[in-house]
């Protein structure tokens, strides 16, 4: 029995966000990984696709601070800088962004900022033959009513971090600690367990005193002492046992997990992403973690993935190639490079 993948991300389209000025993508799969060079627009485009699936102005602008928080955790923390500020600094940044045509930010002739959002569409007839056509309906919102639909104390700015967008930065305590509770609420726990002993050889994870620990031969040591891809693997593995029917964004996927682990990582991704039916967008830097990426696609037959790969093309402008299964392995097969042109 197939799945419903209405939720999925099928297409793109991106206008003055960050290194993208006018930019579409189709093809996306289940899976999809995202390579190019340094500084080429990976975890940007997977930013765009991510505020893509904002649901209100609110989600949008909550999204927006959880990107700053991947992006500036240090600065974040040190400068303890207030959240009505930082927003204002946020949407100054974003002005002039343009996602699929439904999210809109600019600033006026009098530098005031507002956003358009498309909440609402409506048919209009328009032809005498009872065609009708869809027109979506814009709303503007100035920053100081922005400030009131959020409906956040404006103290201090929270760090903000969700299971929907993993980064090197969102692999804390807390953050583990709420993979570990949920998982547990949500009958995932065993699961969980399973998949640490399958690549790591390790036997349970937990929380002893507000602190993640992990036994191994009836010896419970602190997860901080093991290395970060340890922390990785619980971040990506529990969020997408969590995540049914969702999709999920993991940022330079490969960080801390050494290269000889990479198949197992990519079956076990793999598996519960379709047992789970989450989409997932993740980028690399590593030739091998793509070519295990082909390979575990290839021995699970596994067809619904893509690989996008992110370059300039002649005019000196994004561009991408979205590469399906097929087309993708065959890619591997003839040895091309596949890191961007």
């Amino acid at each position: 029995m197939s799945k419903d993948t209405e939720h999925f991300i099928k297409e793109i389209e991106i206008k003055n966000y960050k290194l993208f000025k006018d930019f579409k993508a189709e093809g996306f799969g289940r899976v999809n990984l995202i390579g190019g060079k340094n500084n080429v627009g990976k975890t940007a485009f997977m930013e765009a696709c991510y505020l893509s699936q904002s649901e209100s102005t609110e989600d949008l602008f909550s999204k927006l601070m959880e990107i700053e928080t991947h992006r500036d955790l240090i600065n974040l923390i040190l400068n303890k800088q207030k959240r009505e500020n930082f927003l204002k600094t946020i949407i100054k940044s974003y002005a002039g962004l343009n996602i699929d045509n439904v999210i809109q930010l600019y600033l006026d002739k009098d530098n005031k900022i507002f956003i358009h959002t498309f909440e609402n569409e409506y048919e209009i007839d328009i032809d005498r033959d009872g065609s009708t056509q869809s027109y979506h309906i814009p709303k503007e919102f100035y920053f100081d009513d922005i400030l009131k639909r959020l409906n956040f104390e404006l103290d201090n700015i929270d760090i903000m971090f969700s299971k929907n967008f993993i980064s090197l930065y969102s692999n804390s305590n807390d953050e583990i600690e709420k993979i570990i509770g949920d998982s547990k609420l949500h009958r995932k726990y065993n699961k969980l367990n399973g998949y640490l002993k399958k690549l790591f050889n390790l036997d349970e994870i937990d929380t002893i005193n507000n602190i993640p620990m992990i036994t191994t031969n009836d010896e419970w040591r602190k997860l901080s002492e093991f290395g970060q891809g340890l922390k990785s693997f619980i971040n990506i593995v529990g969020s997408i046992l969590l995540l049914e029917n969702n999709i999920i964004f993991i940022d330079e996927i490969e960080n801390g997990i050494h290269y000889t682990n990479f198949d197992k990582l990519w079956e076990i991704i793999l598996t519960i992403s379709k047992e789970q039916n989450v989409q997932v967008f993740a980028t690399t830097h590593s030739k091998e973690c793509i070519e295990s990426y082909a390979r575990v696609a290839k021995k699970l037959e596994d067809e619904e993935i893509s690989f996008i790969e992110l370059g300039r093309n002649k005019k000196d402008e994004l561009d991408s190639i979205v590469m399906n299964s097929e087309m993708f392995q065959r890619f591997i097969k003839l040895g091309n490079e596949v890191r961007g042109w």
